[in-house]
């Protein structure tokens, strides 16, 4: 499980990169870049990770659920998970 203070500040990149994108968005059309280099460093989409919403694992993350590979194991075999069940032939 991530450390409390990894994931506030993946909360912290993801609220300013909503609050700058339509700014950003109209900077990049403009062909601004200077005033682009202005902007604070976690206004950018790229510095955001995929992370686990549960633990913040940031390896094994499941873009369709959301979670890592083990939450989602734990999630699937509890019956959590709506339409997911383990394979079996």
């Amino acid at each position: 499980m991530a450390k409390e203070s990894v994931k506030a500040r993946q909360r912290k990149r993801m609220v300013m990169v909503a609050k700058y994108a339509q700014r950003r968005a109209a900077l990049k059309a403009a062909g601004n870049y200077a005033a682009l280099d202005r902007l604070p460093r976690n206004a950018s989409p790229v510095r955001l990770k995929n992370r686990c919403q549960l633990t913040g694992r940031p390896r094994g993350y499941i873009r369709y659920f959301g979670v890592s590979r083990i939450v989602f194991r734990d999630m699937a075999l509890s019956g959590k998970i709506p339409g997911v069940t383990k394979a079996s032939w």
